[in-house]
């Protein structure tokens, strides 16, 4: 069995890798939103479910029709998930290339581009996701089919396995990613699959694995003396269902902690998924001389599960990741001993059921997160949504059930242990408190993207997206608008602005009365704009005025329209997962195709190491032959402008003399220049040259897509600076608003 052990640990090392980079791949090509991840994330569930069934039920009716070795079924089907490394990622550029080609004959609506995306997602995703999900069927066919092996429990077996290989994947191919881009890192994954094959197939040509070429009948029957209790299932569906749905509120509540990075999103996996094995460990020692559990483990989850609404409370002074790590940990350590425990029962090594057990357990992992994310955090806090999830085990407590070998002042001490458990629960529910709450102003929107917090009165007014502070009140972000729209060679006739924010550098676009368009991914942003300006409304008014809620990369490669300005501001951090998409030499060249004629594109950079900002500025110089780069009026941050056109050398003087005069007024609403001239001379005066901003870093290569070299930085990083790191953000995290 330790041949299997092997391969299923690096089968799930591969799997989570897969399903890391393929996410990450399709986001690039069909965009950065909500609906589009969780398409994703089905889709690869479902190719998982229907896999797990189909090999299952392929096993039953044909397996005494194969002649030779059962392990070479499986080294074949980990051959040909090895290939998927190589040939997802052409799918999905060949589907977006489909899409681009459809989208401009006809016009397409946002929902249709969606049922399409989802389409070119399925075809291409659930065929090579399903050969995943076939592995343990087959693998504990092969095990049945010889005498040598104990198969009642060997669905927990390879679970075990395949779950320790999951937990390296959730942090491993981040380091690889920073070392060999995506599709280097899905060379590696696509080897290490082909190694399994050929491992596998070496280990049948050993004497005694060639003697068991045609399995027994035994192997083949029906498994006698399983637990068909339908109960089984439901609650397979139910651990699916809160589990998968619990982590993404999961997310919610602890980004406000520990950031929008890729390692933030990893540090939580990792939580789940080490306590989802020490759970299945547990178990298998435990099943050596136990065949039934306590209820109370069941009734426990009704407590795990509400406990990360207390780790994640503001007032308690835990670490950053000791709030992750407490909170995720007790809940899905119990799921990882239940979910095997079930499906043994269940199956009791017949492959067939442990197939079709395992998917009606991946069914419920993918209602899950679309009940979470499209029903439950739209529409009530993250708090009221993990007690909907906890719901299904306070009801375990009413359910009557008989211990056997209980004595009844045994089943009165479990009662009172139920009822004390079923309290703290509550008690954690009513006593805990949003994160929002620590903020006596403030207003709070949210919606299957995000949560969106407008705090704060006056100069004080922040706007923060999952906890994460995004922007505030300043006269960058007007500078963003002014200083390349009076850097035109022309007059301008419309600009783009991509991410909305507080709405100040889409109503300075519109104070120049020409078409202004603002892209912005999450929904509830826009909606706040009239808590930071009191003349929203006049300006949304206005027909000048289109507000666009898409992934702006996505909009720049649907819409036929050009404009002679656009204007990106990332959300921040500039490690922020997914941002390197608006920074990257790739999203330039969609860019180009939508500038006019001279048309400038004002990329903000703000704080970043020296590799970041090296390879940002060698992409602009890359895609763009006129690059003009300086600080902002407060002297941090860079304004990039770039063009395909040289662009004009003013005076600040003849920059204001460029703008109608409601355009002016907007510029020195807030200073800091006493006049209009000073207010530019303020980024004049700060040139910046570019090969000064790469020679910061002279061998990092131009950013692009395939590598995100602003978001995988750990390698690079000493020590003592993610330290420093952890730290700022845990005083953050503490400190009084």
């Amino acid at each position: 069995m330790a041949w299997f052990f092997v391969f299923f640990f690096i089968s799930g090392f591969c799997s989570v890798l897969y399903e890391l980079i393929w996410l990450r791949l399709a986001m690039a090509q069909f965009g950065v939103t909500t609906a589009l991840v969780s398409i994703v994330l089905s889709t690869f569930m479902a190719g998982l479910g229907a896999g797990s069934w189909a090999a299952g039920r392929l096993v039953r009716r044909h397996g005494e029709q194969i002649k030779f070795p059962p392990l070479r079924l499986y080294a074949l089907t980990e051959l040909v998930i090895g290939v998927s490394a190589l040939v997802v990622p052409l799918e999905l550029v060949w589907g977006h290339r489909l899409l681009e080609a459809a989208a401009s004959h006809t016009a397409v609506s946002s929902a249709a581009y969606y049922l399409a995306s989802g389409a070119c997602l399925a075809v291409t995703i659930v065929p090579w996701c399903a050969c995943m999900g076939a592995t343990i069927p087959v693998a504990m066919f092969a095990i049945r089919s010889d005498a040598r092996y104990e198969a009642r429990r060997s669905f927990s077996f390879l679970y075990l396995s395949n779950v320790l290989g999951a937990v390296l994947g959730s942090f491993g191919p981040l380091f690889l990613v920073e070392f060999y881009g995506f599709h280097g890192t899905l060379r590696i994954g696509a080897l290490l699959n082909a190694l399994i094959a050929v491992s596998a197939f070496a280990v049948t040509l050993k004497p005694q694995m060639r003697a068991a070429t045609a399995p027994s009948e035994e192997a083949v029957a029906p498994t006698v003396g399983v637990d068909r209790s339908r109960s089984i299932l439901v609650l397979l569906f139910t651990t699916g269902l809160v589990t998968m749905g619990m982590e993404l509120i999961w997310i919610r509540l602890y980004t406000p902690y520990i950031g929008p990075l890729v390692y933030s999103f990893a540090t939580i996996l990792v939580a789940y998924l080490a306590a989802t094995f020490a759970g299945s460990q547990l178990y298998r020692f435990w099943s050596r001389s136990h065949a039934h559990e306590n209820r109370l483990m069941w009734i426990s989850l009704a407590l795990l599960s509400v406990l990360p609404l207390l780790t994640a409370d503001i007032r308690v002074p835990l670490y950053i990741v000791l709030r992750v790590f407490l909170g995720v940990m007790p809940v899905s350590g119990v799921i990882g001993f239940l979910t095997p425990m079930l499906v043994d029962r269940w199956s009791a090594g017949d492959p067939d059921r442990a197939g079709r057990a395992y998917a009606v357990n991946v069914v419920g992992c993918i209602i899950g997160p679309l009940l979470s994310g499209f029903l439950l955090l739209p529409l009530m806090s993250e708090r009221q949504a993990m007690l909907i999830f906890a719901l299904p085990w306070f009801a375990v407590a009413f359910v009557p059930r008989r211990e056997a070998t209980a004595t009844a002042g045994g089943r009165a001490l479990q009662n009172v242990a139920a009822a004390v458990m079923l309290a703290a629960a509550v008690a954690t529910f009513i006593l805990t408190e949003d994160y929002e709450r620590q903020y006596p102003i403030h207003k709070v929107l949210r919606d299957s993207t995000a949560t969106v917090i407008a705090k704060g009165a006056g100069w004080e007014r922040r706007l923060l997206v999952n906890g994460q502070g995004m922007t505030q009140l300043t006269p960058i972000t007007k500078m963003m608008a002014h200083l390349p729209l009076a850097s035109l060679d022309h007059q301008p006739r419309s600009a783009l602005v991509i991410c909305f924010g507080m709405g100040t550098t889409f109503r300075s676009v519109v104070s120049w009365g020409i078409s202004a368009t603002a892209v912005e991914l999450v929904p509830s942003i826009p909606k706040l704009f009239d808590y930071y300006h009191p003349d929203a409304a006049e300006v949304l008014a206005s027909p000048f005025a289109h507000v666009v809620i898409d992934d702006g990369r996505r909009y720049l490669e649907r819409t036929p329209a050009q404009y002679d300005a656009i204007i990106i501001d990332p959300p921040p951090p500039i490690q922020t997962a997914g941002s390197s998409l608006l920074y990257s030499r790739d999203f330039y060249a969609v860019a180009k195709e939508r500038l006019a004629p001279g048309g400038i594109l004002q990329q903000w950079v703000a704080h970043g190491d020296d590799e970041t900002q090296a390879s940002v500025a060698r992409a602009l110089k890359e895609s763009f032959p006129y690059i003009r780069v300086s600080r902002s009026v407060e002297g941090w941050g860079w304004h990039y402008l770039a063009s395909e056109r040289p662009i004009p050398v003013r005076t600040a003087d003849e920059l204001v003399a460029r703008m109608p005069a409601t355009a002016v007024a907007d510029m020195m609403e807030w200073g800091p220049g006493k006049t209009p001239a000073e207010q530019f001379e303020l980024i004049l005066s700060k040139p910046v040259a570019l090969d000064e901003l790469i020679a910061l870093s002279p061998s990092t290569p131009a950013l692009q897509d395939d590598r995100p070299i602003n978001e995988y930085f750990l390698l690079r990083t000493p020590f003592d600076e993610i330290m420093d790191m952890d730290d700022r953000r845990e005083r953050a995290s503490r400190r009084p608003k």
